[in-house]
């Protein structure tokens, strides 16, 4: 199929690799370069870059903004068959997509966490459960019908960034799916139940908090569910520190003198928390330096049972 492929982040590039190999590339569509770095040097998107490098023959655009006359007919007048739009960053309009079967790839099962962060809003909420839906595009965010569906359990100490990378690769097979039931007309459309509906909102920093006064599930929820970006940081000592992958430790008996917040096994990372619950911490990444197993970070603070993490 002749494809234009939308997107800008690195969660569309396996599915971008795969479309570029098994289809016809019309164009590739990402945002403009941005400035970055304390340079504020330029910087491309993650699309871009791959585009560059693995197809510099296929046609890319950066439009600043997508629904200007001259993108829209430069953009309908490539024929396309179809348009893949996943992580992209601008709304498309009406009159642009007027005739147009274009699909969007989102991380979660629509109508759950419709928004901006929804694989890190199903990790904070608990949910033990996640998956892709393909969708139509439609006015408002993330409300399309759902063209097909696929399902993963969330692990009890994965982090965002793991479920990023695995929802991106299992997205491949669903967008080849609908793509194919789209050119045997087999498309069978679902609406959305819009009294399910939840909303992820955008992650900022003033979400970089934890609470061992909440229990080691909570907690385990905000760590994993926030990594590796921005991360949660609590205080140790003198020391700034993210935590950045835990889980709960339901073997740890607990003492009713563990105060929340309390070291209580510094070789395995045992955290007091509330009601007498435990937390394991496993991955941490103190101020300035690179992200290291707790075991590691234990040795080196040579960490004595009883200290304290500082939470907010």
């Amino acid at each position: 199929m002749r494809l234009v492929f939308f997107g800008s982040s690195p969660f569309g590039l396996p599915t971008l690799d795969a479309l570029a190999r098994s289809h016809d590339l019309a164009a590739i569509v990402t945002q403009p370069d941005r400035p970055a770095g304390r340079g504020g040097k330029l910087r491309p998107t993650p699309v871009a870059s791959w585009a560059q490098e693995h197809q510099p023959d296929v046609t890319l655009l950066k439009p600043p903004n997508v629904n200007e006359q001259a993108t829209l007919n430069q953009l309908r007048d490539l024929g396309a068959d179809a348009w893949v739009v996943i992580a992209f960053g601008q709304k498309l309009s009406k009159p642009l997509l007027d005739g147009i079967f274009a699909i969007n790839l989102h991380a979660s099962l629509l109508p759950r966490w419709r928004g901006a962060a929804p694989i890190q809003a199903a990790i904070l909420a608990g949910d033990t459960e996640t998956g892709n839906s393909v969708i139509t595009l439609a006015d408002r965010m993330d409300a399309g019908l759902v063209l097909a569906q696929d399902r993963m359990q969330i692990g009890p100490s994965e982090t965002s960034a793991d479920l990023h990378d695995r929802l991106s690769i299992s997205g491949v097979p669903l967008i080849e799916r609908v793509l194919e039931q789209h050119r045997s007309g087999e498309k069978e459309p679902q609406t959305q139940d819009e009294t399910l509906v939840t909303h992820a909102a955008k992650i900022t920093r003033e979400d970089t908090w934890v609470r061992f006064t909440d229990s080691a599930e909570s907690c385990r929820c905000r760590i994993n569910g926030l990594a590796p970006k921005p991360g949660v940081s609590v205080g140790f000592r003198d020391l700034q520190t993210k935590l950045l992958r835990a889980q709960v430790d339901n073997d740890h008996v607990p003492d009713p003198n563990d105060e929340p917040g309390m070291i209580i096994d510094p070789a395995q990372g045992s955290v007091a928390c509330a009601a007498g619950t435990v937390l394991t911490i496993l991955e941490v990444q103190p101020a300035g330096k690179k992200p290291m197993p707790w075991a590691d970070f234990a040795r080196g603070q040579r960490i004595e049972p009883g200290e304290r993490l500082i939470g907010a």
